[in-house]
């Protein structure tokens, strides 16, 4: 008989900087390869938001006062996996400057553009929430 995994809490950062998004590329199994938004594991004691200020730093060195809530996604693994599933809470974040550096699990972060995207192995509803966004930072006028 297989044992269900529990559902972990993790977070993820999407932040907008002009007409690009902040993504990561992942540096180690089993996501390794694949672009996606800063984030990770909730830690025991710690709230969302707290989790994903923590995460976005850790892997890209970068500060955040203002977070808003996008998205909750319920991450299920294939059944033959021994991976956990996810309730992940997809937060974006307002744009307070400095370049960012992979650190952590991160083995390159950046800011793409939307067509840059076509090109990259994305995670999850990765491409999705960042045409989003940053159609309607467009929309809005934001000054790249």
């Amino acid at each position: 008989m297989t044992e269900k995994l529990q559902t972990l809490p993790a977070v993820s950062v999407a932040l907008v900087r002009g007409d690009t998004i902040l993504l990561v590329k992942r540096g180690r199994a089993p996501v390794k390869g694949v672009y996606a938004f800063p984030g990770g594991r909730v830690e025991h004691g710690e709230g969302w938001e707290e989790a994903a200020k923590r995460e976005l730093f850790e892997e890209t060195g970068l500060v955040v006062e203002t977070l808003s809530f996008l998205e909750e996604v319920l991450t299920e693994p294939e059944a033959s996996s021994s991976m956990p599933s996810f309730q992940l809470r997809v937060f974006a974040a307002q744009d307070a400057g400095g370049e960012p550096i992979a650190a952590d699990d991160a083995e390159q972060a950046g800011f793409y553009t939307l067509s840059q995207l076509d090109d990259l192995p994305l995670a999850g509803r990765v491409y999705e929430i960042a045409r989003d966004l940053l159609l309607a930072a467009r929309d809005k006028g934001q000054p790249s």
